[in-house]
């Protein structure tokens, strides 16, 4: 285990009530549960889940009237967007940069034609994707003011790598303004810790066994206040001819990544940077990731290889 946690803090609040209230939806595809401690937290969650709704409503790819669509529907007019999304859409450029382009938030081409949820996925046929990929250059998003725009009318902005981390820290923000400070937000596999248990212990946060769920946790975190997200194959995937497809989609080739890891932790304080560096350096693979992650203060990683070594 790397030693934790450098940039997580806690604070101690030894009044706040041992029982967790806790609410479970779904949000942006994805089973989302928060639950907090302390008396009279119902509305509280209630809020929370207007939120996700709210920015469900402004982020997702999938929603025809969202603000991305908005724009990837615009043929390479500009759109006006709120504050909230162009920070989104600011941070998944921030972290495209960073990676050189191996993270991409103009995938949208290409991840549309991919269907992990389908009840028969298929591989999609490879001269379509091709043409796709011809599509995808983050390059090509333009912002002025609120406004922002796309040069390649066929380009597309899919913000689902780092969505669920913003909107995670977002709920934190709300959540801490309202005076809460014992908490855990799950959103899909995106871990966010408000302060630390009542008792002043730190919360435990197992990390999934790649494919092996019922062997249980392949290693196990004690954390305060900080945010712990994992990217990896094993969360949507099918498999054709022996052959396993996952959803961590290459934007220069539209395929898979193929790359000998299953899976990248990244341990930070804020969410969308967990977002945005867990596909980053799964994407870059186990050495030039281990380099990025070297270079940024304050973030820690867990690679987890082919050959289940952490």
């Amino acid at each position: 285990l790397p030693t934790l946690l450098t940039g997580c803090s806690g604070q101690s609040s030894k009044t706040v009530s041992q029982d967790p209230v806790s609410r479970t939806d779904i949000l942006f595809d994805t089973v989302v549960t928060i639950t907090l401690y302390g008396d009279d937290q119902e509305q509280h969650l209630e809020d929370c889940f207007s939120l996700g709704k709210k920015y469900e409503n402004l982020l997702s790819r999938t929603i025809d009237t969202s603000e991305v669509s908005q724009i990837n529907q615009a043929k390479g007019q500009p759109v006006t967007v709120s504050d909230e999304t162009l920070e989104l859409i600011e941070k998944g450029l921030y972290y495209s940069e960073l990676s050189g382009g191996a993270f991409d938030i103009t995938i949208a081409p290409v991840s549309s034609l991919w269907d992990f949820k389908a009840e028969n996925p298929a591989v999609p046929d490879s001269a379509v994707l091709e043409e796709a990929v011809s599509h995808v250059d983050y390059h090509q998003v333009q912002i002025d003011g609120n406004q922002v725009w796309l040069t390649d009318p066929d380009a597309g902005i899919d913000l689902g790598g780092i969505a669920k981390g913003f909107i995670a820290d977002k709920f934190k923000e709300y959540l801490t303004g309202q005076g809460v400070t014992s908490g855990i937000i799950n959103l899909g596999g995106n871990v966010l810790t408000i302060g630390e248990k009542p008792d002043g212990s730190a919360y435990t946060i197992g990390i999934q066994n790649p494919f092996r769920e019922e062997r249980g946790p392949i290693t196990a975190l004690e954390v305060r206040d900080c945010s712990i997200v994992s990217s990896g194959i094993y969360e949507r995937y099918f498999r054709v001819d022996d052959k396993l497809y996952h959803h961590i989609l290459n934007p220069a080739t539209g395929y898979p990544y193929e790359n000998n890891l299953l899976g990248v932790t990244i341990i930070s304080k804020a969410s969308v940077d967990g977002d945005g560096l867990s596909t980053t350096c799964f994407a870059l693979g186990l050495d030039k990731g281990l380099e990025l992650i070297r270079s940024i203060d304050g973030v820690e990683a867990i690679f987890i290889t082919d050959d289940y070594e952490l």
